[in-house]
């Protein structure tokens, strides 16, 4: 049988932790410990994997009534990261996200729902000046306290987009056929958040 139809039993973490049984309360994202990353196709048969270093957020939890809860986020265009300087190039550029003249990429939420430890997110997402509607389904991953006495919480999640619903156009096509840069993006969200003082 080929190496590549072997499929390995996906790593397990350890279990969540849980700090407190209400997670309600007003939180900052902790860019040190959080990661908004992205992954797309290239030549269509490899995926591309990057994130933004630079980013604030806050969030309101309210366990009790959701629809209650919001969430904003501010990231720095020009911090987009793939791990190559001349991707990275590009990728800042007019060919793509004109980050010299977009210098932010915002979310704000417009509803939040959840269903035990799944939380669904909908709300504004504006590249480049385009404002558009986008969903993201998040899992709990608990709540701790850390060694300096802060409650974190922490929440995985993801969703896919096209980007050409944002202006990002650019491309090339394949002898081969097929495009150089997936329309695709696949979005993903690893967050954890601090408790504001009271």
């Amino acid at each position: 049988m080929s190496i590549f139809n072997r499929k390995s039993a996906e790593p397990q973490f350890d279990a969540p932790t849980t700090a407190v049984e209400d997670i309600s309360g007003d939180y900052t994202i902790d860019p040190t410990h959080t990661r908004l990353g992205f992954s797309t196709r290239h030549a269509m048969v490899t995926t591309v994997r990057g994130q933004f270093t630079e980013f604030s957020g806050t969030a309101h939890v309210d366990a009790a009534t959701p629809a209650n809860s919001h969430v904003s986020l501010t990231i720095q265009t020009a911090s987009i990261d793939t791990g190559v300087a001349d991707r990275d190039g590009h990728l800042k550029s007019a060919d793509f996200f004109d980050a010299e003249n977009n210098k932010e990429i915002t979310f704000s939420s417009t509803q939040v729902e959840r269903d035990g430890d799944d939380w669904v997110v909908t709300g504004d997402l504006t590249i480049k000046g385009v404002t558009k509607p986008i969903t993201i389904e998040f899992e709990s991953n608990g709540s701790a306290r850390d060694p300096f006495g802060n409650l974190r919480i922490g929440f995985e999640g993801g969703t896919s987009i096209n980007r050409k619903d944002w202006g990002l156009t650019w491309n090339a096509a394949l002898e081969t056929g097929g495009v150089l840069v997936s329309e695709k993006i696949k979005l993903e969200f690893d967050i954890s958040a601090i408790q504001n003082a009271s």
